[in-house]
């Protein structure tokens, strides 16, 4: 995510490194290095303009203030506040008011609404408490219908749906006095997609924002399409002033565009980032840990809070116990595997690492990584699983025939669980660091 527009900020804060302090001639080096990044990026020139002449002022500002930073750090220092701030300064929460609350989705055909509104569900029932109900009103594309009622099964939402009804707007009417009826305290309408071209279209999803009120009003945009989606979200909240901006198939964006343009153009908050297919892959959008992953420091806070979502106290003391005993075996390390899993994207949980996206930047990182290993633990007997030290060569043999892989990966693998433990086992113990990293040195990746 973003990596063009990181290597690019990364060249521009190259032009500082060695030097002593800021002056006006390194300074209009940088800016305009920064300035081509933020072009590049499909950011509109007069925003990549405006935000440059900001952090130039800043930088010539902070000269003789703060001696003791280098003139790089002090650059990315600027950068970010400012970053921050062109992306909206802080993040802003979903409106859900009346009874039941309604949220609006709107946005471009293809954008992603269908699916963004079943995530946004799973975000209001797991996160939020709500009970939710999703309102089909795509009345165009019964495909739309089908899919919203696929996704609501999959996380057990109700779907109400009127296929006869050509009227999206009775539609709505009638999701409202159902909700009532059944108690779900808020409802998604999920629209059909248009265009700004489509005067029929645009006033239909005028009509229903009229009529329904709702206390939230999404755009929904793919933020792959760059500049095109800033253009189009000017024109989207010109029609009917929405209230905020989901940004999806954010893991796909390589230059950011419409992510450090946005909040400038419209004047409305990003509220969602919503990355790849899984339902529970959507995030509120901080403005700050955005900038933090742009400029290549990684987003550990985001990590953390997806990792206490997963985490079980009496779990972890239990494993915590095996590691000093060392004790920790193949069922420890597939149930830690699983915990990973449900965390989300795991290309984009490297990515929240602290320089970790630039190191894997060219390495094919998705959730099929740990099909081999799951497999070949798969393939050993419970008693295997729970005494990783009886994998005798004859065994070995087994399950390298039952998983479909070779006795070289099957000992390799072996090798590096022995090395983890002895890893875990030393940081448990508060044993010396500096032993810890010789072992991750001597480790080989298991691909």
């Amino acid at each position: 995510m973003f990596e063009s527009i990181h290597d690019n900020l990364e060249s521009a804060f190259k032009f500082l490194k060695g030097e002593n302090k800021l002056t006006e001639l390194n300074i209009a080096e940088a800016i305009k290095e920064i300035r081509r990044a933020l072009v590049n990026a499909d950011v509109n020139y007069k925003i990549a303009k405006e935000f440059t002449d900001k952090v130039k002022d800043k930088a010539l500002g902070s000269e003789n203030v703060l001696k003791s930073v280098k003139p790089g750090e002090l650059m990315i220092k600027i950068v970010f506040d400012e970053l921050t701030e062109l992306m909206g300064g802080q993040s802003a929460g979903i409106n859900i008011k009346g009874e039941p609350g309604i949220v609006l989705v709107a946005g471009l055909q293809g954008s992603g609404k269908t699916t963004f509104s079943a995530k946004l569900a799973y975000y209001l029932k797991t996160k939020k408490g709500k009970n939710p109900l999703l309102v089909a009103c795509d009345v165009y594309r019964p495909a739309a219908i089908d899919q919203l009622i696929t996704l609501g099964e999959q996380i057990k939402v109700p779907v109400f749906k009127d296929v006869e009804n050509k009227n999206p707007v009775e539609i709505a009417n009638q999701a409202i006095a159902f909700a009532k009826q059944n108690r779900h305290d808020v409802i998604i309408v999920d629209t059909a997609g248009r265009t700004t071209l489509d005067e029929v279209m645009m006033s239909e999803i005028q009509e229903l924002k009229t009529t329904l009120n709702p206390g939230e009003t999404l755009f929904v945009v793919d933020s792959m399409i760059g500049q095109d989606a800033v253009t189009t979200a000017a024109a989207f909240n010109e029609a009917i002033n929405y209230d905020g901006v989901v940004l999806t198939k954010l893991d796909g964006d390589t230059r950011g565009g419409a992510a450090l343009s946005i909040k400038y153009t419209v004047g409305k908050p990003i509220k969602f980032v919503s990355m790849g297919e899984k339902l529970d892959t959507l995030d509120v959008f901080y403005p700050d840990r955005m900038a933090q992953r742009i400029l290549g420091m990684g987003d550990i806070v985001s990590l953390v809070e997806k990792a206490q979502e997963q985490f079980d106290e009496k779990e972890a003391k239990e494993l915590e116990k095996k590691i000093r005993k060392n004790k920790f075996d193949f069922n420890d390390f597939l149930s830690q595997i699983n915990q990973i899993k449900k965390m989300g994207d795991l290309k984009n949980l490297v990515s929240m690492m602290p320089g970790m996206g630039k190191a894997l930047k060219d390495v094919d990182i998705n959730d099929g990584a740990f099909k081999k290993v799951e497999s070949i633990i798969q393939s050993m007997t419970p008693k295997e699983r729970s005494n990783p030290e009886i994998l005798t060569m004859n065994r070995k043999t087994r399950i390298a025939k039952g998983c479909g892989q070779s006795i070289h990966e099957i000992t390799a693998f072996i090798k590096q669980f022995d090395q983890m433990k002895q890893m875990m086992q030393q940081m448990s113990s508060g044993k010396g660091m500096g032993n810890m990293m010789k072992q991750m040195q001597n480790m080989r990746g298991f691909n």
